[in-house]
């Protein structure tokens, strides 16, 4: 399974994975992209399965697919308990521990992960600055933007559909669809096309 996931990590991670991947045995299924998530967890018999998309940065990959795992450890130790609750917080911060290391990270983003660490989220989209660390990368690649750096008025497409930002809120754009003139708040680490 090691083999398998060298291309979508950071090289560096490599040993501690191998270590965290005998732990407890998975099934693994890297997948194309899902619009919904980034990865997940099923508790299936007789092997658990962990499914990962394929088109993610390495860094956030390897954070993605900790998480997942993170998810089977829990189960694993706990049953079934809340997904993001107390046990699989613990578990989590315990298996990044090996990763959090300037070999593995930028020295950027290892801070502002160590610091979402200190409490994580279902999802590292919660912390904006966090999660545009991680996107930088995959945006440059596909020459898209973050809605932040778009101005009042501009138009951009989104899951084929055209917006133009009206004005923005704390962490979110108010912003009206073309067609249908419905408003919708979007995020502000919302990875757009403009047109």
């Amino acid at each position: 399974m090691l083999q398998q996931l060298l291309p979508y990590i950071p090289p560096a991670a490599k040993n501690a994975l191998a270590d965290l991947l005998v732990q407890v045995p998975f099934k693994l299924k890297i997948t194309q992209e899902r619009k919904t998530k980034r990865g997940d967890f099923r508790p299936t018999s007789p092997l658990a399965s962990i499914s990962i998309n394929n088109n993610l940065s390495k860094e956030q990959f390897l954070i993605t697919l900790v998480h997942e795992i993170a998810h089977l450890h829990t189960y694993h130790n706990h049953g079934k308990v809340k997904p993001h609750g107390t046990e699989w917080k613990t578990c989590f911060q315990q298996l990044m521990l090996p990763f959090l290391h300037p070999s593995v990270f930028k020295p950027e983003l290892l801070s502002c992960l160590a610091q979402h660490l200190k409490n994580p989220k279902a999802t590292t989209d919660s912390d904006p600055k966090l999660s545009l660390l991680l996107m930088k990368k995959k945006q440059k690649e596909n020459h898209n933007y973050f809605i932040f750096e778009l101005n009042p008025e501009d138009l951009f497409c989104l899951n084929q559909r055209i917006y133009k930002i009206l004005h923005k809120r704390r962490t979110r754009y108010l912003c009206i669809e073309i067609k249908t003139q419905k408003k919708y708040l979007i995020h502000q680490n919302a990875e757009v096309q403009k047109i």
